[in-house]
């Protein structure tokens, strides 16, 4: 009631999700009163329809909860040697156990394309959203981010790569 008392959408036209996530960049109610930006200055935090309020609004909520642009969310990798189970995320809810980068290369992880990963000395971690027969990843920090925003491995993995092109484009 109060993003409508507010005057930023009327009320039969403001859309959201069963759980209550709402516009193009599924914020919650509470995300969007703390972080939804009137970019154009039309007086009006429009996630629903004005495509410069999403994207700075979603910068926003990503810089206001610890994205670093200095660094990358992660990366697609192969797994060359059979991994201890307890060390990979399969779930959302265990993204906590990390080894540093040369580490996972000890342990026969490599980029996708099969060359060997830099060696940066940052915490990573293995995640394995499909299960072991589907792709894997080895995130960072930023992703960890991400998933503040929403609590899916596939949906952090999609910003991640979204996040990609946009920096290439």
């Amino acid at each position: 009631l109060t993003i409508v008392d507010q005057g930023h959408i009327e009320a039969d036209v403001m859309m959201g999700s069963w759980a209550g996530a709402m516009g193009q960049n599924q914020f919650m109610p509470s995300s969007f009163l703390s972080y939804a930006t009137d970019f154009n200055n039309d007086s009006k935090k429009d996630i629903w329809n004005t495509q410069s309020d999403v994207f700075a609004s979603t910068a926003n909520y990503l810089s206001s909860s610890g994205w670093n642009p200095n660094q990358t969310w992660g990366r697609e990798v192969k797994v060359n040697k059979k991994i201890d189970p307890n060390i990979i995320t399969t779930s959302a809810k265990s993204i906590d156990i990390s080894r540093k980068i040369p580490e996972w290369s000890a342990l026969g992880v490599v980029n996708v394309d099969g060359s060997k990963l830099p060696d940066v000395y940052i915490d990573a971690y293995l995640v394995y959203p499909e299960g072991d027969d589907g792709r894997k990843f080895l995130v960072y920090d930023n992703f960890k981010t991400i998933m503040k925003w929403n609590r899916s491995l596939f949906f952090g993995i999609s910003v991640g790569k979204l996040s990609d092109m946009i920096k290439y484009y």
